[in-house]
């Protein structure tokens, strides 16, 4: 495998337009939604990212006749059966598990082998499967894989205990097409949520209060094709609202949902960066002069924890002491490490890191531990001196569509370059 790293000269100031893909968190809920409908359908605005190849080959393999092309994907569901999914693909994507709720919804049985992804603590499903047990399926862990089955599915009345947006997508998948009326409390309410429920509602799914933290939704026996355009991607527009703020003389991104970002405007506001928003652009202006903040990460409408490792790249840069608490996954500062790499000054205490600004950073080897500490360190290196050269880039394909050439066509001056077979071992040993 020819494995490639990517290099940044810092320093250089950005201005331009760039243009924010579809999102990837709605992405790998919508492909797996396809499944519960009996005719074709077909979705627009699809980042081109590898978790959308693997679902669309995840469909393929169970008979649903998939064509791909730039960012539409057509799925014909009506062949499809409910064949076991073992490990192979499923592994190389944590959010395959939405393909449980719309198997169990269309089939009443599925076979899952157990998910991979982004190692960020323990992910459990509880909460899924506590879910799918109140609409009557029975579920087992056999050899590493996950079982599930109903003999039917009946509405059923199910609180989260932990609002989770990824729970809250698979019970909606599974209850769409049960009998009667399913009611989710503490329901997670992101706009990836309201992005599934408009997709299933086009269907002819009957569903009410996606968005609020009480989803109510009344089961139909089915579900017909229709066509659908993605929301674009909040945590792509949200890491180039931050490097825009870094290095920005004058950035606009294009397709973006204003809304969708205001806990992210109104902090980068409050560090002293001018932010104009339109109707589904925002421009941005960077300044040398930075306020630090504190940052706390909460659910949705809260600051998004996905954007929590490229902003601290940016804090370095504010005058005085800023604290970044993550109260969703407290193992999320895996870059903080690679930001001291190149000079900053940062401290992690529990949950909280303690950035220490401004400092001049330094071009450094670094490496891409997850998808979001990728987008930190690239951040990082835009504004550091010298070459940072970042490694784990698989990580970064994961969640960033065309990233060098957004960013050439901003005036970063960014490359990819392979590793030589000393540096693939050298990393393999590390």
């Amino acid at each position: 495998m020819d494995m490639e790293k990517l290099k940044i000269e810092g320093g250089n100031k950005l201005r331009g337009t760039v243009r924010v893909s579809g999102a990837k968190n709605s992405a790998v809920a919508l492909i797996p939604a396809t499944i519960l409908a009996d005719s074709p359908v077909v979705i627009d605005g699809l980042p081109n990212i590898s978790d959308v190849q693997i679902l669309s080959d995840l469909l393929q393999e169970i008979g649903g006749t998939v064509s791909l092309n730039e960012n539409e994907i057509i799925v014909d569901p009506s062949r499809m059966i409910s064949m076991p999914l073992p490990n192979g693909k499923v592994k190389k994507l944590r959010a395959s598990y939405y393909l449980m709720g719309a198997m169990l919804g269309r089939f009443k049985k599925a076979v899952i082998g157990l998910p991979g992804g982004c190692h960020l603590g323990p992910r459990p499903i509880d909460q899924h499967i506590k879910g799918f047990e109140a609409l009557g399926a029975q579920i087992t862990n056999e050899q590493g894989a996950i079982y599930l089955r109903a003999d039917e599915l009946k509405g059923a009345r199910i609180y989260l205990d932990v609002v989770s947006v990824g729970a809250t997508i698979n019970i909606m998948l599974a209850a769409v097409r049960a009998k009667g009326r399913t009611i989710i409390e503490n329901a997670a309410k992101e706009p990836e949520i309201i992005d599934v429920a408009t997709l299933l509602t086009s269907m002819g799914a009957k569903i009410k209060g996606a968005g609020t933290d009480v989803i109510r939704i009344d089961g139909v026996d089915s579900l017909h094709g229709c066509r659908h355009s993605i929301i674009p991607d909040r945590i792509e527009a949200g890491t180039y609202l931050i490097l825009g703020a870094a290095m920005g003389e004058e950035v606009l991104i294009d397709n973006v949902i204003p809304l969708h970002l205001e806990s992210l405007i109104a902090k980068l506001r409050e560090m002293g960066i001018s932010i104009e928003s339109k109707d589904d652009q925002i421009l941005v202006r960077g300044t040398d002069n930075l306020k630090p903040v504190d940052i706390k990460t909460l659910v949705y409408p809260g600051f998004p924890t996905d954007l929590q490792q490229p902003l601290t790249s940016l804090l370095t840069k504010a005058n005085g002491s800023s604290i970044v608490t993550d109260t969703i996954y407290g193992a999320r500062f895996k870059h903080i490490d690679e930001l001291r790499r190149m000079s900053a000054t940062i401290k992690v205490e529990g949950r909280s890191a303690i950035i220490n600004g401004p400092s001049k950073l330094q071009g450094a080897k670094v490496r891409a531990s997850d998808l979001r500490a990728g987008a930190a360190l690239v951040v990082a290196g835009l504004m550091a001196e010298g070459i940072t050269e970042v490694t784990g880039l698989e990580h970064i394909d994961r969640g960033y569509e065309n990233l060098v050439d957004k960013l050439t066509g901003l005036g970063a001056v960014i490359w990819r370059e392979s590793m030589s077979k000393q540096e693939i071992e050298q990393l393999q040993n590390s």
